[in-house]
């Protein structure tokens, strides 16, 4: 199907030159446009806020508010936001959580800048697209976590309090207490700020 006008992104990476680099790619072609280019996860939210792309093609590690956290933000105020995440490390805990969040794209940031701009289309067009390496790179779950102790985990790694996260779970502190213990006991750990980096290195989260 031909585009009659093109398809509108904001492109949020931190690093640099890929970001200029493919901003310089992406529309060669003719069938996208580049409305604005963010350095972080907070100025992909005030951008996408602004300029409501047709896609959001966002990098999943940058510092601050990543690309995960800027997806939660703006799908709160644009459900319907489509998204194409770019990563270098595809964890098994990151795309489930991707997916969850209404992610429908996920390639390599290794991938050439045409079949980046293909899974743009793709994405735009309402498919959902998960490049083959970090499908393969993901499927091995080798965690040994539940969900809710993941849950509380992800919480302690954004520095809140147990009370702060039974709050934010709607759990009693307790509760939270002892799925922290548990997540504690499975990875080894002595605290819950050392499970938390335990789960996000081996790529848990």
């Amino acid at each position: 199907m031909t585009e009659s006008r093109p398809i509108r992104i904001v492109l949020a990476d931190d690093e640099h030159l890929l970001r200029t680099a493919l901003a310089a790619l992406l529309p060669l072609h003719g069938t996208i446009e580049v409305a604005a280019q963010a350095t972080d996860g907070a100025e992909a939210v005030a951008l996408t806020l602004a300029h409501r792309p047709d896609v959001l093609v966002i990098d999943l590690e940058m510092p601050g508010t990543d690309g995960l956290a800027a997806t939660v933000d703006i799908r709160k105020q644009i459900p319907e936001q489509r998204v194409l995440m770019l990563t270098r490390h595809a964890r098994p805990g990151v795309l489930r959580r991707a997916l969850k969040l209404g992610v429908t794209g996920f390639m390599s940031k290794n991938a050439e800048a045409h079949d980046i701009a293909e899974v743009v289309r793709q994405v735009h067009a309402g498919r959902r697209w998960i490049a083959h390496e970090v499908l393969e790179a993901s499927v091995v779950d080798d965690s040994p976590l539940t969900d809710r102790e993941l849950d509380v985990l992800r919480e302690t790694l954004e520095g809140y309090s147990v009370k702060d996260i039974a709050r934010k779970l709607y759990l009693a502190p307790g509760t939270v207490r002892n799925y922290l213990s548990s997540a504690m006991q499975k990875s080894g750990t002595s605290n819950r700020h050392h499970a938390a980096r335990v789960a996000r290195d081996r790529g848990w989260l």
